[in-house]
């Protein structure tokens, strides 16, 4: 791995990154007291000059990433999720740590992702460095932002090396209606679930105020991580669990769809939410970290919330 690092990080911010933050649904200053802008500069553009999110951008992987979702909005069906939670929810594919699993993901890139084209490994501690500079009060915080897409082990072959429309990409509910606000809509269509009365309508299999918690989410890193952290019993707060869980669920953070499903944990859950999606966002990133430099932090951090060894 290539070793640079630049740790100088001036606490004013960009001109315009209000703005930025506006468009990302960023939660308003009063609906928490969680201070939302402390210090983290977020770039303007991406790894490939544009702007974040972008998929309509003419860039090398548009195509691959429009391809991606064509075939994850057509797999992605309750029986499916179904079936997939159920198998990996068992656990029984080995045992290793936090970190031999962050180790395993120098080995992969995310195809669905229009932002970056770095190893994920990278992508991970650029995430929690920039956290715990401007939280360097909330260690919980960091380590989420470490570990929050590990689930990619499933691209792994000794994880079964499902294909990464089964594994990455934006996260949202099955068992109810597609909201229009998901990236490439339009391949819903050839979903089987599409046209099934008992999906298709706004409130689907659930109810009103049901709990995020009792939502059938598409199948990918983000639910399996969940399951790895809950199962393993991990101390991490509810708050860390809610962030690995839907940190890609952009209809609900970003156009603030689903929310008729959320209960009250879901909503105080969301505040810290937004406060890291502007970090897992924005820290894609060129800059490189030092991983020798900061992994006995880390280090010390897994051993605080969660076992040696965990099943996965």
């Amino acid at each position: 791995m290539t070793i640079l690092v630049d740790r100088s990080h001036t606490d004013q911010n960009v001109a315009g990154d209000e703005s930025v933050e506006k468009n990302q649904g960023n939660v308003k200053e009063e609906e928490t007291e969680l201070v939302l802008d402390s210090g983290f500069e977020a770039p303007h553009t991406n790894s490939f000059g544009h702007t974040f999110r972008d998929y309509d951008a003419e860039s090398e992987r548009r195509r691959g990433v429009e391809e991606f979702y064509r075939a994850n909005h057509i797999g992605q069906t309750v029986d499916f999720v179904r079936k997939m939670r159920e198998e990996y929810g068992k656990l029984n594919r080995t045992e290793m740590s936090i970190w031999e699993c962050c180790e395993l993901l120098n080995e992969f890139i995310d195809e669905s992702d229009p932002d970056l084209d770095e190893p994920q490994i990278e992508h991970l501690l650029q995430t929690a460095e920039a956290i715990r500079k401007d939280y360097p009060d909330e260690d919980w915080l960091h380590l989420t932002g470490l570990i929050h897409d590990l689930g990619k082990v499933l691209l792994h072959p000794s994880f079964g090396e499902l294909p990464q429309w089964a594994v990455v990409g934006d996260t949202y509910p099955v068992g109810c209606e597609f909201d229009e606000s998901i990236v490439h809509h339009k391949y819903f269509k050839e979903n089987q679930d599409y046209d099934n009365p008992s999906y298709n309508t706004k409130y689907g299999i659930y109810t009103e105020g049901c709990g995020l918690d009792n939502v059938l989410m598409s199948w990918g890193h983000d639910d399996y991580m969940y399951l790895v952290a809950k199962e393993n019993q991990t101390t991490l707060p509810s708050a860390g669990l809610f962030i690995i869980r839907y940190h890609s669920f952009y209809a609900l953070h970003k156009s603030e769809a689903y929310k008729h499903l959320m209960n009250n944990e879901d909503r105080e859950n969301m505040k810290w939410l937004k406060v890291f999606n502007k970090f897992d966002l924005y820290s894609k990133s060129k800059v490189r970290i030092n991983v020798e430099e900061v992994k006995p932090y880390y280090l010390s951090l897994i051993n605080k919330y969660f076992p040696a060894k965990l099943k996965w």
